[in-house]
């Protein structure tokens, strides 16, 4: 049964706290991304169980909602209906996220903004690398070939140029020019500098340096760096704005990129890369021996998966980047593959062991994407909402990471775990050893401590008991359907509406109502009762109705009217459906007018509406 869109959207906003709570909407291809006022008002446990949202998260200050491709955009376009507000960018609702964050968040969110858009460059690249790596081995004639040398320059490329790539992407975070993030970029592994993966070869004393002022600058690139690049353009947006706002126009478009790209690259030679760099290294020793040290690895692999909640994994990019860069090989890889392959452990047992349909349909295929590397789905959808598998994959992860540690593994790339990164590891039975010692165990602990919990058996509320007969307004060779309230039955033509009136959603009458109950018309089945409570729709030997009070009354939301029917409940003709406040839709501004459609006519024979 194809999804009610815009029951869906009516479910979520009646659960996020009144329209005052949600103050930006924006969607991805998956995903509603919201941000929110106050969390606290939101019915999370309700919103999980609202047919279409597969999962849901917090993620950088974002309530993000899991519904789908090819389906979010649609729950989306009627959310703002319901809703009133207007639409915003991804950019916008991060923007109004960010604004939101601690200090310290923003400055660990920052490195996985810049990194997220570039992985798949440096996903395809690592992939590239450990397959043209991995061939030689089977088959040594290979390495001495043309092909090993042009696919070996096609997959380094991302690699040797990483600055650049950084560079660019943290102009896109910073707000600013993006070519200018590139030229910056550029001078950084500029070929008149020294390689930085080189400059080993050179003795004390050979190194050409420049004095500039009372600085002196040894020529030399950032070929794998990271950390003073991302400052680098953060110092050259900041600079390009302020100029932008103090340069007259009249010669900003030549004053400002050429003041901006001076001051930049004088200060990023100077200063930020010198100083930057060393730290950065001091980073990469306290990496390198977490990765080596047992007990480092042990409760990296443990905590991993927080950080993926706390969404600051993709921060994990510049270590891995900088161990490739000083050694040749990435030491961490092992670390989060054991992790995010525990989650995938942990998710599969959840989703053979779970009754629930719509959690099994969740549970499947997010395991599988966990498997690939891509976690999100498994944690927020399933393994961090019920907490307990969430757990047991951090045990999973611990044990599989001392594996690796112990044993040394590691890869000459980055961006890739778990299936994926097996053709790159360097030793792949130990690595496939991990990541079944990893999963098998979270796996395990789930299957034994985690018990799906009972669905709340809801007590069946007495039927209403069926008001007088009404008279039949709608006639067609399926039935008949009776008045729905009491009052002046009008055309449909009449109905101060025009998607009403002209017959869009289907043929009908309207009623100016004398009271403020609606009744059902005919013994039938209720599909859906709005949460708004403003409308409701009833099935019947293929008859489908739509009973909607007033018009534009979404907008109430919900205050002044109320319901005595759930959905799936069978009627009969007569008995009280909903109940409305025909004062307070009056106050509010809006018609009253109760219109009845058979929304599905055009499929019926012979419909005919009006009074006997």
């Amino acid at each position: 049964m194809a999804l009610d869109y815009r029951k869906c959207a009516e479910e979520i906003f009646f659960h996020l706290g009144g329209k005052e709570n949600i103050i930006s909407a924006a969607h991805c291809a998956t995903r509603l991304r919201l941000v929110i006022a106050d969390n606290s008002k939101i019915d999370t446990k309700a919103l999980e169980e609202v047919e279409g949202v597969k999962g849901l998260f917090n993620s950088n200050g974002q309530l993000q909602l899991i519904i789908g491709t090819g389906t979010v955009n649609k729950v989306y376009d009627e959310f703002l209906a319901v809703t009133g507000l207007t639409a915003a960018s991804k950019a916008d609702v991060k923007a109004a996220a960010a604004s939101r964050m601690p200090l310290w968040k923003k400055i660990l969110k920052t490195p996985g903004d810049v990194f997220v858009p570039i992985l798949p460059a440096i996903v395809a690249s690592g992939l590239m690398m450990g397959l043209v790596e991995a061939i030689p081995k089977f088959w040594p004639a290979f390495g001495a070939s043309d092909w090993y040398s042009f696919l070996d320059l096609v997959a380094n490329t991302a690699f040797a140029l990483l600055p650049v790539l950084v560079a660019i992407s943290s102009a896109r975070v910073f707000g600013g020019n993006i070519f200018l993030g590139a030229v910056i970029g550029l001078m950084m592994v500029h070929p008149a500098l020294i390689n930085a993966w080189t400059v080993g070869n050179y003795a004390a004393g050979e190194i050409p340096t420049w004095h500039l002022f009372f600085f002196n600058v040894q020529q030399v690139g950032y070929q794998g760096h990271v950390i003073p690049v991302i400052l680098a353009v953060l110092l050259m947006s900041t600079v390009e704005k302020w100029l932008h706002k103090k340069v007259p126009e009249m010669i900003d478009l030549f004053v400002t990129p050429l003041c901006t790209v001076l001051v930049t690259a004088f200060v990023t030679f100077t200063i930020i890369g010198p100083i930057f760099s060393i730290l950065e290294n001091w980073v990469l020793a306290g990496a390198k021996w977490l990765a080596s040290s047992l007990l480092g690895s042990l409760v990296m692999g443990a905590i991993y998966p927080w950080t993926v909640v706390m969404g600051l994994h993709h921060m994990y990019n510049v270590i891995e980047a900088g161990m490739i860069a000083q050694t040749g090989l990435n030491t961490w890889m092992p670390i989060a593959s054991a992790a995010n392959f525990a989650q995938f452990g942990a998710c599969l047992a959840v989703a053979l062991k779970v009754r629930n349909q719509k959690t099994k349909s969740v549970a499947l295929p997010s395991s599988l994407s966990a498997a690939l590397g891509i976690t999100e789905p498994a944690i927020f959808g399933i393994n961090f909402r019920f907490m307990k598998p969430f757990l047991c994959g951090m045990a999973g992860g611990a044990i599989g990471a001392l594996f690796g540690a112990l044993f040394g593994l590691g890869a000459p790339v980055y961006g890739v775990t778990g299936i994926p990164a097996i053709p790159a590891v360097n030793n792949v039975p130990l690595y496939l050893v991990e990541l079944l010692i990893a999963s098998g165990i979270a796996f395990a602990l789930t299957w034994i401590i985690w018990k799906e919990d009972k669905p709340e058996e809801k007590k069946a509320a007495e039927p209403e008991a069926p008001a007088e007969p009404m008279p039949s307004v709608v006639r067609c060779a399926a039935g008949e359907l009776l008045q729905p309230c009491k009052g002046k039955v009008i055309a449909r033509e009449e109905i101060p509406d025009d998607t009403f009136a002209m017959g869009i959603l289907g043929d009908g009458i309207g009623v100016v109502p004398e009271d403020g109950i609606v009744v059902a018309p005919f013994d039938g089945t209720v599909t859906s009762v709005f949460d708004t409570k403003h409308a409701v729709t009833l099935e019947k030997d293929g008859m489908e109705v739509l009973i909607h009070i007033g018009v534009n009354t979404v907008n109430m939301q919900g205050e002044g009217f109320s319901a005595f029917v759930e959905e799936g409940a069978e009627v009969k003709a007569g008995q009280k459906l909903l109940g409305f406040d025909r004062a307070a839709i009056q106050k509010a501004g809006y018609n009253d007018t109760v219109v009845m459609l058979l929304t599905n006519s055009d499929d019926l024979e012979g419909v005919e509406c009006g009074l006997k």
